[in-house]
């Protein structure tokens, strides 16, 4: 794994956090720069993109909003990043703790996938309408610098998940390939066979996860299985010991840039060891 990379990619995560969720704005022609060490890259906003957020027992209303899911970005030599945020919503989804699983909607045979992560992949469009096509199908259609340079899709948390179901979707059903995918603290996706699909089908995957973050942990085995490859970071008490602080993007991003040596992004407030 590119350590750098890994960081300078976060950051762009990081960046599609900062949009409120019911902020429904398109972003498109802005501007989100990311930095670190000597990489110092203004990446222009080709699209916003959207879904429904995540419908869980405790709010399962949540389910019928439509919220900014992320950003699709260019580099100026052409390379494409696709950056999905997370929610607050994983933690209702921790709670529900059901993780019930439907086949694969978009490739026979590569097994099951969970529920709500489905749900809410199915659901993610360039635009608000949710007649409007569907996220990896609509890649071809926006107004990207030509020749393409390298596709990377990243995210946290629930991104993680939404990261993985659209690289293998992208992958096996559009042109846009090969793809590289860097997730941080996504939890498991599907059963074992939907993993052994992926792996074969997406191998250049990064799977960051910090071993004292509860939502890589779930749901569990045997039902459900995590992609390859697995990068694993450790606290060492340079973190409060709390759930919520353990998963944090900033978290990942201030252990990942401990570990370069680069300079040490911040943790958020109040996640700092006493």
């Amino acid at each position: 794994m590119d350590l750098i990379q890994s960081i300078v990619l976060g950051q762009l995560v990081a960046a599609a956090e900062a949009v409120p969720p019911n902020d429904l704005t398109n972003r498109s022609g802005t501007k989100v720069n990311s930095s670190y060490d000597t990489v110092n890259i203004d990446y222009k906003v080709i699209t916003s993109f959207y879904g429904n957020d995540l419908a869980t027992d405790t709010n399962p209303a949540r389910g019928n909003d439509i919220v900014s899911f992320g950003l699709i970005l260019q580099a100026p030599n052409n390379d494409v990043v696709i950056a999905i945020r997370g929610t607050d919503g994983i933690w209702e989804w921790v709670d529900d703790a059901e993780f019930l699983s439907v086949k694969c909607p978009f490739l026979a045979g590569a097994g099951n996938t969970e529920d709500g992560f489905t749900a809410i992949y199915n659901s993610l469009r360039i635009t608000t309408d949710p007649a409007s096509t569907r996220l990896a199908a609509g890649l071809a259609n926006l107004p990207f610098n030509k020749p393409i340079g390298a596709v990377t899709i990243c995210g946290h948390s629930l991104g993680g998940a939404l990261a993985t179901l659209l690289a293998l979707d992208t992958v096996a059903n559009t042109a846009f390939k090969p793809v590289t995918v860097y997730t941080y603290a996504s939890p498991r996706v599907g059963n074992p066979s939907f993993a052994d699909t992926y792996n074969q089908v997406v191998p250049n995957t990064f799977r960051i996860a910090n071993r004292m973050d509860l939502v890589p942990k779930l749901p569990l085995p045997p039902f459900y299985e995590h992609v390859n490859t697995l990068y694993e970071i450790l606290p060492a008490g340079k973190v409060k010991l709390e759930v919520v602080c353990e998963h944090h993007l900033t978290t990942y991003l201030f252990l990942l840039s401990s570990l370069a040596g680069k300079g040490v992004l911040p943790l958020d407030g109040g996640c700092a060891p006493a």
